[in-house]
């Protein structure tokens, strides 16, 4: 027996019942208590941004955290990418990095690195075992700093020897976790009368207030109002189709969002922080509220916005139920030999995507075009890019398939965006997890030439280009994907792809595992 099997045990109790894993030797002993303690699923990734990424995926979609377990610093320092998100979207997420055995640190071996500076940017809470009687306790803080309650990523240095140490710490019980924060009923009341003295009021969303409860919520005051229901860009899941309410999405582009927030004078912010540019321009305000506009905050990720919404909507005596777009039956194809594009994509998805469907969007300009296409059809869950660091879709595809086993699980991905974590196909495989990855193949860093322009930067010549430019040579994605143990298809036209879609449907309703359509755009 040894220190490890205690920390198991104790993050078994506290609901933690999945590993996604890239150990090295400093995490052998919590290898081996995985093996031995029945009750976590440990499920093993080739890149460490894969792992961070599932366990983003996984706390999205079930409210609680899944854990990574992590080799020192350089491993750690692999998945910080998709950590960057993971706290963007305030996931409750909890790593476990290996470290050295303590009296091996000052021996500088080449592993050798500060690991608790490398986890500080992307955590919210960074703890260290000093003493194998910790193992347990720390373990608790640390799922307890997950949970929040402005929940986000936790990170716990476990040094060798404190794993591997016969001492045996007491296994703690199951204990309550925090929970969001109250809204107080003097701040609502604020919100409700700075709202009445309003003219032309817009309801500014983000966070929770993008699920199912808080939109209705919402729709509710926003009828009520007659006022703009805007949500923020890259919310971190926002519940869509024909029975939840659809607000507008803030635009990417500073130019459209101003455009979308014109004339306001009064900025509700529920959920999210009041909106800025995604990137600084040239004489170009970065902060997108409206001049002269006031703004008023219901509250933020640590607060429970939802019930705060449900509050503000009976003391303006919003009606019961917010209004719905009918439900439309999806257009028939009528160009079924013509070029793909994204908002064919997004078509065929409206007419085969089943209900209660998760979508994971890695794809930037293509996802764009695929998104509005899905508001008044099936039901379904918008998994967004919360933190711009790409390379997230296939590996949030993971952890959300794992935490919503009986719904259809998408990733959609540029081709860019998919090369920087090609290696979740492997696991998706391995996993037998009946994931629909779409790449959108147009062999650039298309966002990024629409970038170069906007910032002022004159034309490109060959060196720039090239630098945005992914066709020399073209990434063959059927053959990536085969490689990775991942059926593969490539779809150039519209009824193309409908047809491909269909196929990978009817292979995941038969349990085969995931599939890959790459979309030539």
């Amino acid at each position: 027996m040894f220190a490890a099997q205690s920390m198991v045990r104790t993050l078994i109790n506290q609901g933690v019942e999945i590993c996604f894993s890239n150990p090295g030797t400093s995490e052998m002993h919590m290898v081996a208590a995985l093996d031995r303690v029945d009750g976590m699923r440990s499920v093993l990734c080739l890149f460490e941004g894969v792992a961070t990424g599932a366990a983003d995926g996984y706390g999205r979609m079930t409210g609680k955290p899944a854990c990574t377990l992590l080799h020192l610093g350089p491993g750690l320092a692999n998945g910080l990418a998709n950590l960057h998100n993971a706290r963007r979207a305030f996931s409750p997420v909890l790593n476990i990095v290996g470290d050295h055995a303590i009296a091996h640190r000052p021996l500088d071996a080449p592993l050798t690195s500060d690991v608790e500076a490398v986890c500080a940017p992307m955590s919210r809470w960074v703890g260290s075992v000093s003493a194998s009687s910790e193992v347990s306790s720390m373990a608790l803080e640390a799922v307890r700093q997950a949970y929040g309650p402005e929940r986000g990523v936790a990170s716990l240095v476990l040094p060798a020897d404190c794993a591997w140490s016969n001492e045996e710490p007491d296994v703690l019980p199951k204990t309550p976790m925090p929970s969001l924060l109250p809204v107080a009923g003097e701040q609502i009341a604020t919100v409700a009368k700075a709202v009445a003295a309003a003219k032309n009021p817009v309801l500014y969303i983000g966070g929770s207030a993008c699920l199912e409860a808080g939109l209705h919520a919402a729709g509710r005051i926003a009828q009520k109002l007659d006022c703009r229901l805007v949500m923020e860009t890259f919310a971190p899941r926002v519940s869509r189709g024909a029975s939840r309410v659809s607000p507008m999405r803030l635009n990417y582009l500073a130019e459209q969002a101003s455009e979308d927030l014109k004339d306001c004078d009064l900025l509700v912010v529920a959920g999210s922080k009041p909106p800025v540019s995604f990137f600084a321009y040239p004489d170009t305000l970065s902060e997108l509220t409206p001049a002269g506009a006031k703004i008023a905050h219901l509250g933020g990720p640590a607060d429970d916005i939802t019930a705060a919404l449900e509050a503000l909507a009976q003391m303006l005596d919003a009606p019961a139920q917010p209004k719905l777009a009918a439900r439309a039956p999806a257009p028939a194809l009528t160009n079924e030999d013509g070029p793909l594009n994204p908002g064919y994509v997004g078509l065929s998805l409206w007419r085969h995507m089943p209900d209660n469907s998760v979508i994971c969007d890695d794809a930037t300009t293509s996802g764009m075009g695929v998104y509005p296409w899905l508001e008044n059809g099936p039901d379904h869950e918008w998994l967004c890019l919360t933190g711009g660091a790409i390379g997230m879709g296939m590996p949030l595809a993971i952890g959300a398939a794992f935490a919503t086993p009986t719904h259809q699980v998408f990733a959609l991905c540029g081709d860019g965006a998919a090369a920087y974590t090609l290696q979740a196909l492997w696991t998706q495989a391995r996993e037998k997890q009946n994931i629909i990855n779409v790449v959108f193949a147009n062999h650039s860093y298309l966002v990024l030439n629409f970038e170069l322009a906007r910032v002022g930067a004159g034309e490109p010549g060959p060196a720039a280009a090239a630098m945005l430019d992914l066709s020399n040579p073209k990434m063959d994605w059927v053959k990536l994907s085969e490689g990775f143990g991942v059926p593969a298809v490539r779809a150039r036209t519209v009824g193309e792809f409908d047809a491909a879609l269909q196929a990978a449907l009817t292979a995941c309703q038969n349990n085969e595992g995931p599939q890959l359509i790459v979309a030539e755009i």
